[in-house]
């Protein structure tokens, strides 16, 4: 079989459910008004609610949540096959993630910019809302916590990229005063942002000079540079202090200034890349090397598959997101399945070619079942797996390998890094949220919250011993990261559920994702916290993810039970367009 052909159906499938599926949600589910005031028009304040162009809103969006994890977690699941992958991933993303973005925009909007945290108290109660803010506060920091590592990594395992990611922050402040104080058009200069920034990657990947290379500053891997630590780690630990104070200005900065103007060239980046890898597939035709189903795993794929590939086909990080900066900035209520629906396409996109291009990229299937060998060789390997996989396509357009390697290492960074700063501004909305909540004023404050989403992101990612050495947080958090984030979709699609109820409509297209999300990921959860961190019976006792996990688990049972119980006694109402 050819790659070819897996692209194909799998685009399909996209096609048809945006086309059809989609329309069916916004028209009859959700019910999308043209004249409804979003909170972007009632609450304008040039800094976080700002009307914006829904193709400029689709790229904050769509970069927003798309990062490296829906390039990590099917990387790592084609482990057992490329079949079950792109089933979950295509399917997943219809039926679930599609309808999950969308409904947690749509719900948003409804009641004022609210995020689905605050949401949670006028639909299951103060109680409730209390524990998902705290469920949602422990996964944006473990998000920071493993972007940061992610990034950093490939900052130093890519060193020709580093310099095209720095030029895109100027580029895009210049492209914001552009647009915003002389009314300018925000295609040209993105464009032309975007030219700039891949001859300097393909300059840089030619010529040592501009490579921003830290271990090679620091006098190599093993000489030892301070504080014991080698070159490596004391690469590893500037680009964390270096990430942390962009991120803190990034965060704090209006929404039009850097935001914006980035996602927006990052947009561009989406589509040059998946043009790139698509046409290359095309053009290469490489054939399926990689077996449809692994037929011994020394790991089930069941629930596991279902929390290894989060993003891409559903992920609670992106209701986050809708709920929390892209429903502020919705010119119009019709935008939203646009923006919402459209952005878990694009996600689903990336995805899907993500698994083709590791499934075509081995010679033969031996060589594929060598480098897959276990379920944690796919886990230390999946992401290196792509680049190298990704660098294969590119050549069927005649790109060189490493060129296309250090292009596909900017994408990388530039979307993890935009999740990044998107997720501490998060941080900083819930921290000032349950400041107010606790009567503690000094918390609401802009710079205190953010000085603690950005202090606690860098420790978490930092401190914690592991396999990896000096800062493992990154690589010991993924596990629960898939856990948590799934977690949260399910609780979001929960919520939606209930405001469907409530309003008298259909609530069948969320409640069955709902139920399949929260059983899959219920059950991976126990088995993690029960069997494998536990110091209790586990054979692979992790303390910190014990902790964290068992609290996250209690959380969401207690919000489960509640909700269900709301569910049950809430009354269909008169159809408001004005709240939940």
């Amino acid at each position: 079989m050819y790659g070819v052909l897996l692209a194909a159906l799998g685009m399909l499938v996209f096609a048809l459910g945006y086309r059809y599926y989609s329309k069916f949600i916004a028209e009859r589910i959700y019910r999308l008004d043209p004249n409804f005031v979003t909170p972007a028009h009632q609450f304008k304040d040039g800094k976080d609610f700002v009307p914006t162009n829904k193709f400029v809103l689709w790229g904050h969006h769509f970069t927003s949540v798309a990062g490296a994890a829906p390039i990590v977690g099917p990387a790592i699941a084609i482990y057992w096959g490329w079949l079950p992958a792109i089933l979950w991933v295509t399917l997943g993303t219809v039926f679930a993630a599609g309808v999950h973005d969308f409904g947690a925009l749509v719900l948003s909007v409804r009641n004022k910019g609210q995020s689905v945290g605050t949401l949670a108290d006028k639909l299951i109660g103060r109680q409730a809302k209390l524990l998902f803010l705290f469920i949602i506060l422990i996964l944006v920091l473990m998000v920071n916590a493993v972007f940061a590592w992610v990034i950093s990594n490939l900052f130093i395992s890519n060193p020709s990229a580093v310099l095209s990611v720095f030029i895109q922050i100027p580029l895009a402040v210049w492209i914001g005063y552009h647009v915003y104080k002389r009314q300018g058009g925000m295609l040209i200069p993105s464009l032309v942002a975007l030219a700039v920034m891949y001859v300097s990657a393909i300059v840089a990947s030619r010529v040592p000079a501009l490579q921003i290379d830290l271990i090679r500053y620091f006098g190599g891997e093993e000489n030892i540079v301070a504080f014991g630590l080698d070159g490596v780690a004391m690469s590893f630990f500037v680009w964390i202090i270096v990430l942390m104070i962009y991120v803190y200005i990034a965060s704090t900065l209006p929404v039009w200034k850097l935001l914006q103007p980035r996602d927006y060239i990052n947009s561009h980046q989406l589509v040059v890349g998946l043009l790139i890898l698509y046409l290359g597939l095309l053009f290469s035709n490489p054939k399926v090397t990689a077996p449809a189903v692994n037929g011994s795993p020394d790991t089930s794929w069941f629930p596991l598959l279902f929390i290894t590939i989060a993003c891409g086909a559903i992920s609670g990080f992106h209701g986050l997101v809708s709920s929390g900066t892209t429903s502020k900035q919705l010119n119009k209520e019709t935008d939203a399945r646009f923006v919402g629906y459209l952005g878990a396409i694009g996600e689903g996109l990336l995805a899907l070619i993500v698994i083709v291009a590791v499934a075509t990229f081995f010679a033969s299937p031996q060589a594929f079942s060598e480098v897959y060998s276990s379920f944690g060789a796919a886990n230390q390997g999946g992401l290196g797996n792509f680049v190298q996989a990704a660098g294969q396509l590119a050549t069927g357009l005649l790109i060189p390998q490493d060129m296309a390697a250090t292009i596909v290492a900017v994408i990388i960074v530039s979307f993890a890094a935009t999740t990044l700063d998107t997720s501490v501004r998060l941080m900083r909305y819930i921290i000032a949220e349950l400041g107010q909540e606790y009567k503690v004023p000094a918390l609401s404050k802009t710079h205190v919250a953010t000085s603690i989403a950005v202090v606690s992101s860098a420790a978490l990612v930092l401190l914690p011993e592991g396999p990896n050495g000096f800062g493992s947080g990154g690589y010991l958090l993924w596990p629960l990261f898939g856990t948590s984030n799934q977690l949260l979709a399910g609780i979001t699609l929960l919520l939606i559920t209930i405001w469907l109820k409530r309003q008298g409509r259909n609530y069948l297209p969320t409640l069955i994702p709902m139920v399949f999300v929260l059983f899959m990921t219920l059950y991976a959860m126990l088995q993690q916290v029960l069997f494998q961190w536990s110091p209790f019976g586990g054979t692979g006792t992790n303390i910190l993810l014990f902790t964290l996990g068992s609290i996250i688990l209690v959380f969401a049972f207690w919000i489960v039970i509640v909700a269900i119980s709301e569910i049950m006694k809430s009354k269909p109402r008169d159809d408001s367009r004005k709240s939940a």
